[in-house]
């Protein structure tokens, strides 16, 4: 009987291959991880990368100033005569960093607070966390984001924190929809019965069946994250220079259109390139997990 058991390694290498089977079948979500797996690669190894590493500082060079695209600058030069494509490809750093930390801050308390609204579902508790979540989803984002960036310094970490207090309300409404159906199902009032404790039935019971979504939307916000980023640079409540940044980029280049066009369509093509790539394979991971879900 043991004989016929499968190993735990090959177990779960073979769930690793029919998840991967799921996704590989929609091509577009091929195309946008690859193209994920290419703006992390540039992002990390940038300084190997970048055919001019050293114009992503301070850096000035008025001879080739305003230079269109050729094969010496694949993208152009800007108006102080520094490489865009090296710019681009470090400012790729800012945008992953920014989607990480938004991400990694923002989605723990808010599915906290919307699994425990959800299990006390009529209750005051209930009603306090989704009347102040209402609160924030009744604000635009990006007003919210720019309000709250416009009183603080500046700089990449106080976007990261504008961004994060107007994102948890999302997964707040989307885990208390869900946590308020599952703990109805059969299984959750069986535990219940057995005198599980609440911290049990909440991160046991009913956490697991919400991953899915969550991860889901997770993989969708990336891109968002990033659009939200580019926006607070393009005013310059972002990183300063001579940091490069994709929005400030465009916001710099859009001053001296259309006789310097290079100077704001190829960051504005990064921006869409990074958000079409993160969408793609957001709805890839969509499709595989709702399937394994049925």
């Amino acid at each position: 009987m043991a004989a016929c058991m499968p190993k735990p390694g090959s177990l779960f290498w073979t769930n690793v291959g029919k998840n991967w089977y799921k996704f590989s079948r929609n091509a577009l979500s091929v195309a946008g991880l690859v193209i994920v797996i290419g703006i992390i690669f540039s992002a990390i190894f940038a300084p190997w990368i970048a055919p001019y590493p050293q114009h992503a500082g301070p850096f000035v060079d008025y001879d080739n100033a305003g230079k269109p695209p050729s094969l010496q600058h694949l993208c152009g030069t800007d108006n102080f005569g520094r490489d865009l494509l090296s710019r681009i490809i470090f400012a790729f750093r800012g945008a992953l960093i920014m989607a990480v930390v938004v991400l990694a801050l923002a989605v723990p308390p808010g599915v906290l607070l919307g699994l425990v609204a959800g299990y006390f579902q009529g209750r005051w508790i209930d009603t306090m966390i989704m009347r102040i979540t209402d609160v924030f989803l009744g604000v635009p984002p990006l007003i919210l984001a720019l309000a709250i960036a416009s009183v603080l310094e500046p700089n990449l970490m106080n976007a990261m924190i504008a961004v994060t207090v107007m994102w948890w309300p999302w997964y707040t409404r989307l885990v208390y929809g869900m946590a308020s159906s599952v703990k109805n199902e059969y299984f959750v009032i069986a535990a219940e019965l057995n005198g599980a404790s609440k911290f049990h039935i909440i991160f046991r019971e009913i956490l697991p069946n919400c991953l899915s979504p969550i991860f889901t939307k997770m993989a969708l916000d990336v891109g968002w994250v990033i659009l939200i980023g580019a926006s607070l640079s393009f005013v310059g409540l972002g990183e300063q220079p001579p940091t490069p940044a994709l929005g400030q980029m465009v916001s710099d280049g859009a001053r001296y259109m259309p006789t310097f066009w290079w100077m704001t369509v190829f960051p504005a093509l990064a921006i869409v390139l990074a958000i079409l790539g993160f969408n793609l394979t957001g709805d890839g991971i969509r499709d595989m997990l709702e399937t394994r879900m049925g």
